[in-house]
């Protein structure tokens, strides 16, 4: 059982996993309205794992015994200035993302939870995958320049990964 502490913070940052789901959902959007379609499939493949992540926490505050409390998710931008601006914004948003997973570390550690400890070790690690993905990809959109040849093989590699990887085989399924 989590403390009623451990619970509400949780219960935010299950929030915060829809938030991530929006905010690449309005990426993908933006992505195709462009006609990225690689980027479009790439960030629509984050929106699935960000739905995953919170459907993980979900059930975990409701194994251990404590209501779940939605919360309004925000609206995130619906427009970005271009391939890399998407990026950029990707991986500020992944380093909020592990500031607030270290946040929640610092308190189920304070609160002696050696369950959710261990629970959220998994986020941490997903944490540095993911801005090490993202930086990679701001990486080689500043080799090509952000335009050109160079952005549309970037759009189809973009693509092939998400096509390789499926709802399925996102690591962290409930």
């Amino acid at each position: 059982m989590i403390t009623k502490k451990v619970a509400k913070e949780l219960n935010k940052q299950i929030n915060r996993e829809f938030y991530s789901a929006y905010f690449y959902l309005s990426m993908s959007a933006y992505s195709d309205f462009l006609g990225l379609k690689g980027f479009a499939s790439w960030f629509l493949m984050k929106n699935q794992e960000e739905t995953q992540h919170a459907m993980k926490i979900y059930k975990y505050v409701l194994d251990q015994g404590a209501q779940i409390k939605l919360l309004p998710v925000e609206q995130p931008a619906s427009s970005f200035e271009g391939a890399l601006a998407m990026f950029e914004e990707t991986l500020a948003h992944e380093q909020g993302v592990t500031k607030n997973f270290n946040e929640l570390i610092d308190l189920v550690i304070a609160e002696k939870d050696h369950a959710s400890h261990i629970f959220l070790q998994w986020f941490v690690t997903e944490q540095i995958e993911e801005e090490a993905t993202v930086s990679e990809i701001i990486h080689k959109i500043n080799l090509v320049g952000g335009k050109g040849d160079g952005l549309f093989m970037i759009d189809n590699q973009l693509g092939k990964i998400a096509s390789a990887t499926s709802v399925e085989t996102v690591q962290g399924v409930f």
